[in-house]
C-alpha cells in the first residue's frame, strides 16, 4: 500500500472522483449562487417542511436540517421513503422532491403523494421523470448539470435547498458563511490534496489507519450528519464496512457495547469522533470522556478537528476531509471509488420485481 503511487491511483479511479472531491468547494458556491435564479413556489404560511430524498439527495437534506436547526423557526423533516408522512397535506406543508437522477422511485411516489395530497412543491434534481412530471404541472423545478454519482454532488443538494431556505425568508441571508466555508475548504485542501505525500497528509495517514477495520464515525449537533456522510463515503468510495453514531445518543446505548466479542473489537475497529468549535459544551465533554471509555477498553480511536469560523465551514471542512480520507481508503484497498455495483443490481432486482 503506497498512498503516494499517483500513477496506481490513476488506473484504479478511472471515472476521475478525484477530480469531483478536488472540485467540492466550488460546487458548493455554484450551487449556492445557482439558487438566488431559480424560480420560487407560490406558497402560503408554511408550517412544516418534509424534504423526500434517499443516498446522496438525503444527505444534503440532513446536513441543511441539522445547519439550520437554530434559526428556523418550521419543523423541517427528511424523509427517505415511499409515500409521504400522514401530516404533510395541503398547502402550508412544503414538500421537496430532491432526486439526483430524477427517477429514484421512492421520491417519485413521495411526488404522487404531494400531489394528492395538495402540498406544496419544489423540484431538484438533473432531470429524469420527476422533473418530467412536475413541469407537466407547472411546478418549480431547480435543475442542475452534474454527471457524475449523486455522491459526488452533496455540495449541490446541500446549496440549492439552503438558498431555497434564504429565499423564501425561513432562514437569514447565508451567502458570507457559504463564502467562508469555501474559503476554508480549499485552505484545507493546501493539505488534503493527492500530491501531499502521506507524512504531511492527514487524510492519507487515517486512512491507513482504517485499512482493514471496521470504522465507526461519531459526531454531535452539526456533525451528527457529518458522520453519517462519512460512514456512506467509506461504504460507496471505498466499499468498506462502516457506522455511525450520534453524541450524546450514544451514550445511552452504544458505550455499553465495547466489551464483546472481545477479539474482534480490539484489534479489528476504530472509532472516530469528529469535533468542531460549534459543538455544545456539554457535547465536548461528552466527546472526551466517551472516547476516554473507549480507550480504556483498549478500543482504538481518534479525533479529527474541523476548521473554519462558522458551523456552516466547520461542517464542509470535514465534510471535505471525509471525502478525501473515503478516496484514500478505496485506493489502500485497491478499488475503484466510483462505480458501485452492489446498488446497481439491487436496483435491477427491484425493478424485476
Amino acid at each position: 500500500m503506497d498512498l503516494d503511487d499517483l500513477d496506481r491511483f490513476k488506473q484504479l479511479d478511472t471515472l476521475n472522483m478525484l477530480g469531483e472531491i478536488d472540485g467540492l468547494p466550488d460546487q458548493l458556491q455554484k450551487a449556492w449562487d445557482l439558487g438566488q435564479t431559480e424560480p420560487l413556489p407560490e406558497v402560503p404560511e408554511i408550517h412544516s417542511i418534509v424534504i423526500c430524498g434517499l443516498g446522496g439527495s438525503a444527505i444534503g437534506a440532513d446536513l441543511v436540517a441539522a445547519a439550520v436547526a437554530q434559526s428556523i423557526r418550521v419543523p423541517v423533516i427528511v424523509h427517505r421513503d415511499y409515500d409521504l408522512p400522514a401530516f404533510a397535506r395541503g398547502k402550508q406543508t412544503l414538500v421537496i422532491c430532491s432526486s439526483h437522477s430524477g427517477n429514484t422511485e421512492e421520491t417519485l411516489s413521495s411526488f404522487e403523494s404531494a400531489l394528492k395530497n395538495d402540498c406544496s412543491i419544489v423540484v431538484i434534481s438533473t432531470g429524469g421523470e420527476l422533473a418530467k412530471r412536475a413541469e407537466a404541472k407547472k411546478i418549480p423545478v431547480w435543475r442542475f448539470d452534474h454527471k457524475g454519482q449523486p455522491r459526488a454532488a452533496v455540495g449541490f443538494s446541500f446549496g440549492l435547498l439552503l438558498s431555497l431556505f434564504a429565499r423564501l425568508g425561513f432562514i437569514p441571508d447565508a451567502s458570507k458563511d457559504i463564502a467562508e466555508a469555501v474559503a476554508a475548504m480549499k485552505k484545507s485542501q493546501e493539505h488534503l490534496n493527492v500530491a501531499i505525500p502521506a507524512a504531511h497528509n492527514s487524510a492519507k495517514r487515517y486512512a491507513g489507519q482504517l485499512l482493514g477495520r471496521w470504522v465507526t464515525v461519531m459526531g454531535a449537533g452539526i456533525l451528527a450528519p457529518v458522520a453519517r456522510r462519512w460512514k456512506g463515503q467509506m461504504n460507496e468510495v471505498a466499499k468498506a464496512a462502516a457506522n455511525f453514531e450520534f453524541l450524546p445518543e450514544a451514550d445511552h446505548n452504544a458505550l455499553a457495547g465495547t466489551l464483546n466479542p472481545p477479539d474482534l473489537l480490539m484489534p479489528h475497529t476504530m472509532t472516530m469522533f469528529l469535533r468542531a468549535p460549534s459543538d455544545h459544551p456539554r457535547n465536548r465533554l461528552r466527546e472526551d470522556l466517551t472516547r476516554e471509555a473507549f480507550m480504556v477498553e483498549g478500543l482504538n480511536t481518534d479525533m479529527i478537528d474541523a476548521r473554519g469560523k462558522s458551523p456552516i465551514a466547520h461542517m464542509w471542512t470535514l465534510i471535505l476531509f471525509g471525502d478525501y480520507m473515503a478516496y484514500y481508503l478505496a485506493m489502500a484497498y485497491g478499488v475503484d471509488p466510483t462505480p458501485v455495483e452492489a446498488l446497481v443490481h439491487f436496483k435491477e432486482a427491484m425493478a424485476k420485481t
